[in-house]
């Protein structure tokens, strides 16, 4: 009997799952008791730390797994958060997902990820199957034309962070970085070295962090007494990216009043410029000065290790996660908006050369 055969087998290798029940009659308490330590309600409940601390032992001890599926359906909670990065290729978005996903998990949580790669439709489409699978919340990279989304979000009392980019008219949770400080820190960086014709590269965008990025540079080159040209800011199409980043430094370089140094806005945009930079033989610094946003190991790996501003993507995941966990737990807490600093890790490439 065939059929026999392979129900015996199946019957000799499961494993009986471990529930509350055989935790309490090891521990000698109540299920309610057990239950109570492991969902986090000990002091509430009056539980003694021996108690809890031997409760939690047993449980390790036996490899309890949590049912998460009934508890989901006791709770009204399906233990999900939904993370929606703008390009999951780019290693900045890649290491901010793997830290939400650690934090997350910290609090029993399972991450969705979804990735809108720069593109409003896609956006748009991520947040309906995000909510239509019932996450409990949303960690949210904006992208372009978003801001109608963050307002039906609203306007649902659906929980979720901005993280990255952020709407400052809109009353929202983010976490991001002080975009305008950076950009100022580092074109001061390049003024005290010596560079006065600082030029910025950005993304062709209408979203407030790439804008203060450019506001930053134009703040900076102001207070120093220069007066910014018009041919040292070029804006670059997401979708032509390696087109447009060559007209860009063509025209920085060649202008009548030409850049000695440049800021890109982002990582991609400063491997983009690297390479035609490297085609177009041009030394840096000695003829051009370089800082870029966004930490990779290629900057320090380059043949001219670049100066970069630091984002403490650590600190962005893990705070992202937390404002999340807490407006689920608290639904009419005020907005936190959250804006961290950069560090400015100096290379080569912005450094006065010798004469």
């Amino acid at each position: 009997m065939p059929g026999f055969r392979a129900f015996h087998r199946f019957s000799m290798t499961y494993k009986k799952k471990i529930s509350l029940k055989d935790i309490a009659k090891k521990a000698g308490v109540s299920t309610a008791l057990v239950s109570y330590v492991l969902n986090g309600k000990e002091k509430e409940s009056r539980v003694g730390i021996a108690m809890t601390e031997k409760i939690r032992k047993i449980a390790q001890d036996l490899k309890y797994k949590p049912n998460y599926v009934a508890k989901s359906l006791r709770s009204g909670k399906t233990l999900t958060i939904g993370l929606i990065i703008a390009d999951i290729a780019n290693p900045f978005f890649a290491n901010i997902a793997r830290v939400v996903e650690d934090q997350a998990k910290k609090s029993g949580y399972t991450v969705l990820i979804g990735s809108s790669d720069e593109k409003p439709e896609n956006f748009k489409d991520l947040i309906n199957v995000f909510v239509n699978r019932q996450v409990d919340g949303l960690i949210i990279v904006c992208t372009e034309k978003s801001s109608k989304q963050i307002r039906i979000l609203q306007e649902k009392n659906y929980p979720f962070v901005l993280l990255d980019r952020y709407f400052p008219e809109l009353d929202t949770d983010y976490v991001s970085i002080d975009s305008h400080q950076a950009s100022f820190s580092a074109t001061d960086h390049l003024l005290k070295n010596g560079f006065h014709k600082i030029g910025f590269i950005g993304y062709e965008s209408e979203l407030f962090h790439m804008q203060e990025r450019k506001r930053g540079v134009i703040s900076a080159l102001e207070e120093a007494g220069i007066q910014p040209k018009e041919a040292w800011f070029k804006d670059i199409g997401f979708d032509k990216v390696e087109t447009d980043m060559k007209n860009a430094m063509n025209e920085m370089l060649r202008a009548e009043d030409p850049v000695h140094a440049v800021v890109f806005g982002t990582y991609r945009l400063a491997i983009n410029g690297l390479k035609y930079i490297r085609q177009l033989k041009i030394k840096i610094p000695q003829q051009l000065a370089i800082v870029s946003y966004g930490q990779a190991e290629s900057f320090e790996l380059y043949e001219c290790p670049i100066t970069y501003l630091e984002q403490p993507l650590g600190e962005l995941g893990r705070k992202a996660v937390e404002l999340l966990i807490s407006k689920l737990h608290d639904p009419q807490r005020q907005s936190q908006r959250i804006l961290m600093e950069t560090k400015l890790k100096i290379g080569e490439s912005s450094k006065l050369p010798h004469p």
